[in-house]
């Protein structure tokens, strides 16, 4: 019994470790979104330098997650977690001391590589250490973690941006990510365990496979992060699409071949022949299209649209993230129950929450707005919460553990894929309601239109998820499909 408690808490302590990783993956996502003004000002940097940062971190996360999962399975998860939190560690501080725009959008790149290396790992072990309804209720201890995670990050950005003002504000929004850095490191080497999950296997990273998957990846991306919404955004940029399909392709003949020549593909077909893994992908890849492009959205129609400070903007966020917590925790223990259906409530509450928010700024004057649109975030925030963990739980359940990195940083990749594209399309409707505007009207009715017109692309993305949600929800009735197995 002393040695069940015992291995029981090694366990949890591991766990413990994944999580805060992967909170301080998420965290520099959040916090950074609050600082988007202080850095324009202090750097001069424009609505695609604003594109670059963002989404660029999360372009580099999506590219090295699958590559990085891989390597953790076929090696030792604990020692790509270390690398990837030193890769972390090093870009931050480089960001923290950039001195113009090509050098931060440079560091934010490396630091979204650390972030995809760490992440799949703390996901493989997760999947590693719980399994059945376990692996809920774990998913639902991790979304309750990303929420506690989104609840921080804008009031701590806004709270580092206003002490250190412009020129320093958004530089100590980077340095504070090397503390909680240097100690994971140290208490990863304890307590993670050192053992792959499959120790006999041929170590075959699939070096071709892998550089044809970040071809497709940032050719698809590119032309969305390119995309200001100006007149001088050149439209040769959506050829990029036709290469990227052509490199889609080419990975996907490699893939087969290279499995059919016995070796090991860096991403196996055979997980996508999976229904329930193939639809928590996708549902992942279209809800995290609209998510963070929406928290984004309303971050800089805060304080550019209202004129709020950079602490005012982060602590508006807040009711979202402490919604967000609530039901994240909730719906992980609930999934083994009501699977499925839990993302589909999930799904509609997020369209109402964020309707209402788009919504709010037509109705209500500008200072009313203030308080109203936090409000009204509760209600997107608890539908976000019931979303995440359930689907997160649904995808993995069936997955081997010998798979867990790879099969986590797939569902990583439609994540950070998703975000990208979102952000990208988001904020160029946004920046580009607001150019064709200014002209015509005041600054304050050009902002306004700018966020209703790209939230209301939002609330398309919301739906398109709702749709595959409701179909899969079909399919798993008419199979019999129990939503998670004791």
């Amino acid at each position: 019994m002393t040695r069940a408690r015992h291995g029981e808490r090694e366990r949890w302590a591991a766990f413990a470790v994944c999580l805060c990783a992967a909170g301080l993956a998420v965290l520099d996502i959040a916090k950074v979104n609050v600082a988007v003004p202080a850095i324009q000002s202090s750097l001069g940097a424009g609505p695609m330098a604003v594109q670059l940062i963002v989404a660029g971190y999360v372009l580099a996360f999506g590219v090295a997650l699958v590559p990085f999962g891989r390597a953790g399975d076929l090696h030792s998860r604990r020692a790509m977690f270390v690398v990837g939190l030193v890769v972390f560690g090093v870009a931050s501080v480089a960001c923290a001391f950039a001195a113009n725009t090509e050098m931060l959008v440079a560091a934010r790149l490396l630091e979204g590589v650390g972030a995809g290396a760490m992440m799949p790992q703390a996901l493989g072990l997760i999947r590693q250490l719980f399994t059945g309804a376990a692996l809920g209720r774990a998913f639902g201890v991790y979304g309750a973690m990303i929420g506690l995670t989104l609840a921080i990050a804008p009031p701590l950005g806004g709270l580092l941006v206003g002490l250190g003002g412009e020129a320093w504000g958004w530089r100590l929004v980077f340095l504070m990510n090397v503390p909680p850095t240097l100690a994971l490191i140290g208490l990863a080497l304890v307590l993670l365990p050192a053992v792959r999950a499959r120790p006999r296997v041929r170590v075959d990273l699939d070096p071709l496979g892998v550089a044809l998957l970040a071809l497709a990846t940032l050719t698809l991306m590119a032309p969305f992060i390119l995309t200001t919404g100006s007149a001088s955004d050149d439209p040769r940029r959506w050829l990029l699409l036709g290469a990227a399909a052509l490199a889609g392709l080419a990975f996907a003949l490699w893939e087969r071949g290279y499995a059919r020549r016995g070796r090991t593909p860096v991403v196996d077909i055979a997980l996508f022949r999976d229904r329930g893994f193939r639809n928590g992908v996708l549902i992942s890849l279209v809800y995290y299209a609209g998510s963070p492009a929406a928290l984004l959205l309303t971050t800089l129609y805060f304080q550019l649209g209202l004129g709020a400070s950079a602490p005012i903007a982060g602590l508006a966020i807040l009711p979202f993230a402490v919604a967000y917590t609530a039901t994240a925790w909730w719906s992980g223990r609930a999934t083994h129950r009501w699977g499925r259906r839990l993302v589909i409530g999930g799904l509609a509450l997020a369209v109402a929450g964020w309707l209402l928010a788009a919504l709010v700024p037509l109705l209500l004057p500008a200072e009313a707005v203030l308080w109203a649109l936090p409000c009204v975030l509760v209600v997107a925030g608890a539908g976000a919460g019931a979303v995440a963990a359930p689907n997160q739980t649904l995808t993995l359940t069936n997955v081997p553990i010998t798979m867990g990195g790879l099969a986590g940083s797939i569902s990583q990749v439609a994540q950070r894929l998703g975000a990208a594209v979102g952000i990208a399309v988001v904020t160029a409707v946004f920046y580009g309601t607001i150019a064709a505007d200014s002209p015509f009207a005041g600054a304050g009715t050009a902002y306004r239109h700018g966020y209703r017109e790209a939230m209301f692309a939002t609330l398309a993305i919301f739906l398109v998820a709702l749709v595959i949600a409701v179909f899969d929800e079909r399919w798993r009735r008419r199979n019999g499909v129990r939503p998670v197995a004791h």
